[in-house]
């Protein structure tokens, strides 16, 4: 295992010099905010562009690979709700927003840059296929289980809409789908295209891991510190615990899409379950405390992860 650590140590420094940048007074708030946009914004959907026009059309086990993905992500879901339930007798809508965050990992911002760094090119197309639906089962089913539990957000009717919105208005997902179409097409990116993106992408892993740390910053350790400790355990372990033995032993995918899998569960908790508690008002400080704890314990998760899938 600890062969792998010069594989992923490398890549957490940049998170930790991010966040280091912060209190310097080169690197603000405001530029923080900036390299954030460009890599959300720019330099992730035109990496993503570039790989999905080139790349071979998915075969066989995208089924087996996304039933496996999310449905462990769902059965996380469901679990980390009922542990805060019995463990800390919360109410249920503070349940599933924790649960959300147990279940949601930072597989953009985290994800794309370890994944393609240690698993290499080859990894792109189930990468690319989780990550493209990610945000549309999580966040319909989370704005599901809010809404039927008393939720102030949008009612039910406006939910299609409100999705739909959330989804094309992602420069993620458009530039996987202008990608995805490019390569149907059968059209070749032009050569300056090609080496414009090329260029883009290069740009990509290094500042996605520098904004992750920067925006770190914002996420201090608070009073709400043993439920956020389970989160950490149910996304760090728990999570990618499932996915290894659903990929392995019952649906026995290809090992370079189960690792891809695998990795992405190991990934920390996400910003978009602290973003859907501030709008619900429950569980803030819970899921800021859980972003904050569980980012450097997925060196460990993820080095176990790789060491587990690299053992079988």
């Amino acid at each position: 295992m600890l062969a792998l650590l010069p594989l992923i140590l490398p890549l957490f420094l940049l998170i930790a010099a991010g966040y280091a940048a912060t209190f310097t007074k080169v690197f603000d708030a405001a530029a923080a905010r900036a390299l954030s946009a460009f890599v959300f914004y720019f330099a992730i959907p035109i990496m993503l562009f570039r790989s999905m026009a080139s790349m071979d059309p998915p075969g066989s086990g995208t089924s087996g690979l996304l039933v496996t993905f999310y449905g462990a992500m769902l059965a996380v879901l469901a679990l980390g709700a009922i542990s805060m339930r019995l463990v800390f007798t919360t109410s249920w809508r503070e349940a599933a927003m924790l649960g959300f965050a147990g279940a949601y990992g930072n597989t953009v911002m985290i994800g794309i840059p370890v994944v393609l760094t240690v698993l290499g090119e080859a990894a792109g197309l189930p990468l690319f296929l989780i990550i493209s639906l990610h945000s549309v089962v999580m966040f319909t089913t989370v704005t599901l289980v809010m809404e039927t539990t008393g939720g102030a957000g949008a009612s039910l009717r406006e939910l299609p809409l409100q999705i739909a919105k959330g989804v094309f208005a992602n420069p993620i997902i458009i530039g996987l789908v202008l990608g995805l179409a490019l390569n149907h097409l059968g059209w070749p990116l032009p050569a300056v295209v090609d080496g414009f993106a090329a260029l883009v992408g290069q740009a990509a892993i290094p500042c996605a891991l520098f904004a992750t740390g920067a925006a770190l910053r914002q996420f201090s350790i608070g009073s709400a510190l043993p439920k956020a400790a389970l989160l950490v355990v149910i996304k760090g372990i728990v999570h990618p615990a499932l996915v290894f033995a659903l990929c392995l032993y019952v649906l026995s995918l290809p090992p370079l899409w189960a690792a891809v899998a695998v990795v992405l569960a190991a990934t920390p908790v996400g910003v978009n379950p602290y973003l859907f508690a501030v709008r619900y008002g429950t569980a803030e400080g819970a899921t800021a405390t859980a972003i904050a704890l569980s980012t450097p314990f997925s060196i460990f998760s993820i080095t176990v992860a790789l060491w587990a899938l690299g053992a079988v």
